[in-house]
């Protein structure tokens, strides 16, 4: 090339570096995360795949770990799975109804109340002679083909009451007759709980509740005071459950009397043989009538025996990941209203999957508490996706998340839409080539 033309700014053409071929790789990565992560839509998304990806897998190991009983009962090796799958259904219905209701409906102090009288209403009705009993629990109800546990449905009704009862009276909260009403309120909740003894579910109101007023900004001499409370009627049902007491005194001791350590011996015999890959979607061998509840309570057990190490570990990145999004949508969004009940969403949720990973991992002692949206069972799924809907109904509140949705799908619109040439068109296109 010539001087005159460098002087005129030509440039020579640009080769691809042999250090670094495909160009500043790392540079586009971080630059599309960057805008990904500021993206005002990715709190909607995130909860959206997330809950997909746990919904997804909580089937899939339903099929497999309940596939042999089903056989030895008798029933079809789908039975449970088809179950489940229509629970899925009905959880969807809701959950795109939930995520479609203005965030203004939840805030109504009114509806709020309706909603937690109705689970409260449903909640005594355990008591009537439409409750059944099930462990020495009796938190189920049965109403002609229905049966479900009304007191998941009421963990969701408990946490927005909270959030539009806190949020209201916020600059009120260290007066004595405001706070009195809010804790009547979770007191009402907890105390149908209690008296059916289903200490796993109460532990879980009991912490909702807790990240609730924590949030809301409660003085905290009301949380030891609470705390301490909560510890009393957990030692009492303890003491007055000789299957609680046992389950306690074997994992303090690590020593079983019978087969008081049955299931949680087979739970973590389930988790040693998986090893770091598994032994294979439906190779368990624990579900063969070792490990009871294994679609329930102890599913988590069969997810590490069959996926190893990497499937427990995805099950906990999951629920970390939520943990992550919720958290960065309170910090988002500024309404109080939003950020109580999304605190107190939050804290059912993970503290029930915290739970359940310890029970059967051994660091706690066995407790009756599902897997969020992976264990069996119609209530605690449906009131788990219904609670995501709500979440999800939160996200598209965030500041530019409508546009950007709005934006989203009407690209995905264009994007698929294919217009034909008109057939004159062809024709005279085909006759200037000939």
């Amino acid at each position: 090339m010539s001087e005159r033309a460098r002087q005129r700014g030509a440039r020579t053409p640009q080769r691809p570096s042999e250090q670094n071929p495909l160009g500043d790789v790392g540079g586009e990565v971080k630059s599309t995360l960057g805008r990904w992560l500021q993206s005002p839509a990715l709190d909607f998304y995130a909860i959206a795949v997330i809950g997909g990806i746990l919904i997804t897998v909580g089937l899939v190991m339903v099929l497999s770990s309940s596939s042999v009983t089903n056989i030895a009962k008798g029933n079809s090796p789908y039975a449970s799975f088809m179950t489940q799958g229509a629970f899925a259904v009905i959880g969807l219905v809701l959950l795109i109804a939930a995520a479609l209701t203005p965030v203004r409906w939840y805030k109504n102090i009114g509806v709020a109340t309706l909603l937690l009288v109705l689970g409260l209403f449903l909640q005594a009705l355990v008591f009537t002679p439409l409750g059944l009993g099930k462990g020495g629990n009796r938190n189920w109800i049965h109403i002609g083909p229905i049966r479900g546990q009304p007191s998941e449905f009421l963990k969701l009704a408990l946490a927005v009451w909270l959030g539009a009862f806190l949020s209201k009276n916020r600059d009120r909260l260290r007066e004595l007759p405001v706070l009195a009403t809010a804790i009547a309120g979770t007191s009402a909740a907890l105390g149908l709980i209690i008296l059916g003894r289903d200490l796993g579910t109460m532990m879980m109101v009991g912490i909702l509740a807790a990240g609730a007023f924590w949030v809301a900004g409660v003085p905290k001499r009301w949380f030891l005071i609470a705390g301490s409370g909560a510890a009393a009627i957990v030692i009492g049902l303890v003491l007055a459950s000789p299957n609680r007491m046992a389950r306690a005194l074997n994992w303090l001791h690590g020593e079983c009397a019978g087969d008081s350590c049955y299931q949680a011996d087979n739970g973590l015999m389930a988790l040693a043989t998986g090893g770091w890959w598994g032994v294979g979607i439906g190779q368990s061998r624990q579900k063969w009538g070792r490990v009871p509840e294994a679609d329930n309570d102890f599913i988590f057990s069969i997810i590490g025996e069959e996926l190893g190490l990497f499937g427990t570990l995805l099950i906990v990145v999951l629920f970390t990941l939520l943990a992550l999004v919720l958290y960065r949508m309170m910090v988002r969004l500024r309404d109080p209203f939003v950020q109580i009940t999304i605190a107190g969403i939050t804290s059912w949720i993970l503290a029930q999957a915290f739970v359940n990973m310890a029970v059967v991992t051994g660091l706690l002692p066995v407790l009756g508490v599902p897997l969020p949206f992976v264990s069996a069972g119609g209530s605690a799924l449906i009131a788990s996706m219904l609670a995501l809907g709500v979440l999800l109904a939160f996200a598209k509140s965030e500041p530019g998340a409508a546009e950007a949705l709005r934006a989203h799908a009407n690209y995905s619109k264009k994007s698929a839409t294919v217009v034909a040439k008109p057939a004159s068109e062809t024709r005279a296109t085909k006759g200037s080539r000939s």
